[in-house]
């Protein structure tokens, strides 16, 4: 879809099941069920959406020349970087053409025993969807991560020949909260099954990793704002374009079950500083009637969220293969290249 000056995609890496319980926390089984029914081993099936964002006008792929950081020093098995030994990057920098890929999905480095643990669905991939949008890995210039779990940046790379685990995105500057960074580095007993050295160490080796300190645009109109609460490092990104506003939710809000304040994931490890943003911000969502993208809703990639009776809700969603206009203005629904099966 046109979004002022953004072009913007919807994504596909496929579905992927949680359990139920720890992604409604203490919400009572009797409630969540209603929307998101488990199966016969208590998960929920998850979509894996990122979102593609080019800005500006297209411009050939020989004039994109992404600015390379000093490579830092290789890491060892035993031996990980030092977080101080990637410089902050400084910004904001606005290149016609410019791609950002927000999140990447869950990967395909996974063992047949963890596929079943997780209930990896790969209906589609992130490089089969993006190859319908006419893009290809090597086109993108940055990426943004909400944060380093393994189902946000577990597409960030993949095996080579050899098997070693390089990045995904060759060309591509990586984004990523020092705050989450740290965390990542060094995981409490608590995090440490959701941070895989392999999906976000290579990204150090190749010298492509960026780390910011709080809010931040990577490009003109894309702000990535540093929310905390799932974990400390958490962000989402704000799109300001033509007077509109679209808002990438992360974990902040994974699935349209999850806008109600209550509704927070027991894997969150500062559930009060979700519960503030997430009062804080929907009630913006509201005001501005933003476009808002979920990551994790299995059957609706975006919509807008409304209030009735002082309980907010999703409307004008749009199913993944839905391509009907919003009420806001003459601008057609989100362009999703998912594919139709996995909708």
């Amino acid at each position: 879809m046109h979004f002022g000056e953004f072009e913007l995609f919807s994504l596909s890496d496929g579905f992927f099941g949680l359990d139920g319980g720890a992604m409604f926390g203490v919400v009572p089984k009797p409630l969540w069920e209603r929307t998101n029914p488990p199966d016969e081993r208590n998960r929920i099936r998850l979509a894996l959406r990122p979102l593609l964002v080019v800005a500006g006008t297209e411009s050939p792929k020989s004039d994109i020349e992404p600015q390379r950081s000093q490579r830092v020093e290789e890491y060892g098995a035993e031996s990980r970087p030092s977080p101080d030994s990637v410089p902050s990057v400084v910004g904001p920098i606005s290149v016609p053409g410019e791609r950002v890929l927000i999140d990447t999905g869950i990967g395909d480095k996974w063992d047949a025993k963890s596929t079943d643990i997780y209930r990896i669905e790969h209906t589609d991939t992130i490089e089969s969807s993006l190859a319908r949008a006419g893009f290809k890995p090597e086109d993108i210039t940055k990426v943004v991560l909400t944060h380093l779990h393994f189902d946000h940046a577990g597409a960030a790379t993949k095996l080579d020949s050899t098997g070693k685990p390089v990045p995904r995105f060759p060309n591509a500057r990586y984004y990523v909260q020092r705050k989450e960074w740290d965390l990542a580095l060094n995981p409490n007993r608590r995090s440490r099954a959701a941070y895989l050295p392999e999906n976000f160490l290579p990204l150090h080796e190749a010298g492509q990793l960026e780390l910011i300190d709080g809010d931040f645009q990577p490009v003109l109109g894309l702000e990535l704002v540093l929310t905390g609460g799932h974990t400390p490092g958490h962000q989402i990104v704000l799109l300001r374009s033509g007077g509109r506003t679209a808002v990438y939710w992360g974990d902040l809000i994974p699935t349209r079950s999850h806008i109600a304040t209550p509704y927070i994931m027991g894997y969150d490890l500062l559930p009060l500083e979700t519960m503030e943003q997430k009062e804080k911000l929907v009630q913006q969502s509201i005001a501005g009637k933003w476009l808002s993208f979920l990551e994790h809703d299995p059957d609706f990639a975006c919509g807008v969220i409304e209030e009735e009776n002082g309980k907010p809700f999703l409307a004008r969603s749009r199913k993944s293969t839905d391509y009907a206009d919003y009420a806001e203005g003459p601008e057609p629904g989100p362009r999703d290249v998912s594919s139709r099966a996995a909708g």
